[in-house]
């Protein structure tokens, strides 16, 4: 099948065969022959990085309120199901003046003095896992590590007891499960079980942590629940679903970064032995990695007003899928896309997308980033694969399953 054909027929919610494996032979033919690809029902996938920079600044045009569509996917009846209750209620999921509240408030606790201070709990952390890896002589990269390092930190930010935290990343993974384009009853009733049970823990959290308050410089729940904007504090519907945001957002896309750069790391031995010689390339090697392997493939915005792209007029209620993956691979933005090179410079990807919704904690998950991938390399130079990679079968977030390995 030509290029051509396979942008005509692409569709997000019938995958095509080897899309999993590798998709960015499809993203180069929407780019090249359909970049503005129109699927049936109306919606629109944009594919080339200049479009979605453009959407990403012009929040007045391109809304990202999902009330409407989230009330058609999520809602049968009267009563708003916990997803909905949810996304509509997140950061992420709303424009301002909601927003602006919001974000200010979270990143009132994520300034650049507070993620400094994370570094030596982080340090600590990573350094134990890696201990536990080497007694075992073996390590699946992502079980054992690239998962259990973000749920950890949020925990820490959160004041989550430690021997309370078990649940945390299965809830995660259900309720961003319900955000992929193909949506089944199971996936549904596993993220609505998941949202109910986290936000029964969430309420009695918060209610100790009214009568216990912590350092609100440091611990994002005495902050969310003391801050104000204009003399306003969040609601208590706010306050629990946006503490459910700081977890998501920080889990399944960190862990990808993590994973994804130790796979790319093995697969790629001319680049870790550059990386070993010079370590201190590892911040555009983080960088590298969230660009070539994005984390999070794909975004949404719904058009609040009539817009026009690429010489075509389109309505109001149009809803506009992001590449993300496809545009951090646009020749028209980055030279030799397709290479693997950790001393890019620039790379202005759009991992942590842009404009107003850019994310809030990027700085804390390149942290995270940081630390895991170089301490790992510097304490196993000589790892490898060993087993079959397990990818997650999702298309929003591009990683990992299970990634076994040797230590070398």
């Amino acid at each position: 099948m030509g290029d051509a054909a396979l942008a005509e027929g692409f569709d997000l919610r019938r995958l095509p065969e080897g899309f999993i494996a590798n998709p960015y032979p499809f993203y180069a033919a929407l780019r090249a022959h359909a970049p503005v690809h129109e699927f049936g029902d109306g919606q629109i996938l944009l594919t080339r990085y200049a479009d979605l920079e453009r959407v990403y600044k012009d929040a007045a045009t391109f809304s990202s309120d999902k009330t409407v569509e989230f009330g058609a996917k999520f809602t049968t009846g009267e009563v708003p199901s916990p997803l909905y209750r949810h996304h509509t209620t997140s950061l992420v999921f709303n424009d301002p003046p909601r927003h602006t509240r919001v974000r200010r408030i979270i990143a009132g606790a994520l300034t650049p003095r507070a993620v400094a201070a994370m570094e030596p709990g982080i340090v600590a952390l990573v350094d134990a896992l890696l201990d536990a890896a080497e007694v075992r002589g073996r390590i699946d990269l992502i079980e054992d590590f690239a998962a259990a390092i973000p749920v950890e930190v949020i925990g820490n930010l959160l004041g989550v007891p430690r021997d309370e935290r078990g649940p945390l990343r299965d809830w995660s993974l259900a309720i961003l499960g319900a955000l992929e384009p193909v949506l089944t009853p199971e996936i549904e009733a596993a993220g609505n079980r998941a949202v109910t049970a986290f936000l029964a823990y969430l309420d009695r959290l918060v209610a100790d942590r009214r009568r216990h308050p912590g350092d609100p410089d440091k611990d994002i729940l005495t902050r969310l629940i003391q801050g104000e904007v204009g003399g306003e504090r969040l609601s208590p519907e706010e306050l629990l679903q946006n503490c459910i945001f700081i977890l998501n957002a920080g889990h399944e896309t960190t862990t990808n970064l993590i994973g994804n750069g130790l796979h790319l790391l093995a697969e790629h031995p001319e680049a870790r032995a550059r990386l070993l010689a010079e370590p201190d390339l590892m911040r555009k090697a983080v960088e590298e990695i969230l660009r070539f392997e994005s984390s999070n493939q794909l975004g949404n915005r719904v058009a609040a007003t009539p817009f026009a792209i690429d010489g075509r007029d389109y309505p109001a209620g149009t809803q506009i899928t992001l590449g993300i993956g496809a545009a951090n691979r646009d020749p028209a933005q980055f030279s030799d896309p397709d290479w693997f090179d950790i001393a890019r410079d620039p790379n202005r990807h759009l991992a942590f997308a842009s404009g107003i919704h850019h994310c809030v904690g990027m700085a804390v998950a390149r942290l995270e980033g940081r630390i895991a991938l170089g301490r790992f390399l510097a304490r196993f130079p000589d790892y490898r694969l060993d087993g079959v990679p397990e990818r997650s079968q999702r298309v929003r977030f591009r990683g990992f399953l299970r990634l076994p390995a040797r230590l070398g």
